[in-house]
């Protein structure tokens, strides 16, 4: 059994359902320790954070990662238990197997047989780690984030080891998120009765133009790495039940994903620009859950995809689809940060699995990425 292997099955074995670590991070945190690298949890709200770093000289190389899961859903749904990592046909099945705990061994895996191999490396090395990023994400890496810029401490290079790659490891990094945007608007009618249409306001029939020209609306054209800013209405609710009852309110709610084209500021800003021009009675709550970052070809993404080409004989492409990462917190204290991991088709499913084969290359790019930014 390679090392890989055999640390991803220990991480596997202990159910990390967020925001729980289940001891995981004492188990990364042992490994690192006999390393040299110096140990500071960084602990919130219940939720388990670790900075490891090794090395204080720049530049300062960081993996990111979570020890978390989503819940299992059915266990009886499962062809072996979720947190028992079995082995068939040459795929390794347990919760977390993908997202993200195979990462997180590669990850320890490439620093031990990096700092065996170059023991007076230059710079530094750091692992951020946490225990919630499936879940709310409130006490986590936004809390060590946090920590480090009241200190004053820097990152130059972060790479997150979120499953990236879609049908072949090595295909695809992702060099940026979309920024997430959420509102609950709630429009404002008189309630009565449907025979008196005089004596009422229908906040439905109010709010239905201002909502088409919000659907409508061209946000922006995207740019060399990002669509064009999405908006989407995942929710009206109003009404008493009854269908004689005109209501007295229209709750909305819709969310944004925007690029680096778009700002939040500019956003709500245009947003209650068309709510004013259709002179609805309204009030809106914002909620963001992230702003987009990007990291543009430079050498960061030059070392990882040079190092992807070595270990698996593909270029990768870059890509910023998909949600968002704990990538958006760290983009506030680095200047280059992407995401690389394994394959992302059983992610959050029953039965989710990475392909054994995978692991030891995902540790070699990880690996030859250290020698490339710091020898």
């Amino acid at each position: 059994m390679s090392d890989v292997l055999s640390l991803a099955r220990e991480l596997i074995s202990r159910p990390s359902v967020t925001p729980t670590d289940a001891g995981c991070l004492e188990l990364i945190g042992q490994r690192l320790a006999a390393l040299g690298f110096k140990l500071e949890f960084i602990n919130a709200g219940g939720v388990v954070n670790l900075w490891a770093r090794r090395g204080a000289a720049a530049p300062l190389v960081c993996f990111a990662g979570h020890t978390d899961v989503v819940p299992t859903g059915p266990l009886d749904t499962w062809k072996s238990p979720p947190f028992e990592p079995e082995i068939r046909a040459g795929l390794l099945y347990g919760r977390g197997a993908a997202d993200m705990k195979s990462s997180l061994a590669a990850m320890v895996v490439a620093c031990e047989r990096f700092v065996a191999a170059h023991p007076g490396h230059s710079g530094a090395i750091a692992l951020l780690l946490t225990s919630d990023e499936e879940g709310d994400a409130i006490d986590g890496t936004a809390r060590v984030v946090e920590a480090l810029q009241a200190r004053g401490e820097r990152l130059d290079y972060c790479i997150v080891g979120e499953p990236t790659s879609g049908d072949r490891l090595g295909d695809t990094i992702k060099n940026g998120r979309r920024g997430s945007l959420s509102a609950k608007l709630t429009v404002k009618g008189v309630q009565g009765h449907v025979a008196y249409p005089e004596k009422v306001k229908n906040p439905i029939h109010l709010a239905a133009p201002a909502l088409a020209a919000l659907a409508a609306e061209r946000w922006d054209e995207g740019n060399e790495y990002f669509p064009p800013t999405s908006f989407q209405i995942s929710n009206i609710h109003a009404g008493t039940g009854a269908t004689n009852v005109v209501p007295g309110s229209l709750e909305v709610l819709f969310n944004i994903r925007f690029s680096t084209a778009s700002t939040v500021e500019g956003l709500q800003s245009r947003i209650a620009a068309i709510l004013d021009r259709h002179g609805l009675d309204y009030a809106i709550q914002w909620t963001v859950g992230g702003r987009p970052f990007l990291t543009p070809k430079g050498s960061l993404v030059a070392a990882l995809a040079a190092a992807i080409e070595d270990a698996t004989g593909i270029l990768p492409e870059l890509s910023t689809t998909g949600g968002t990462s704990d990538g958006r917190f760290i983009a506030d204290i680095c200047p280059q940060v992407v995401e690389f991991g394994p394959v992302n088709a059983t992610i959050h499913k029953i039965d989710e699995c990475v392909a054994v084969a995978d692991l030891e290359p995902l540790a070699a790019v990880y690996e030859d990425t250290l020698k490339r930014l710091l020898c």
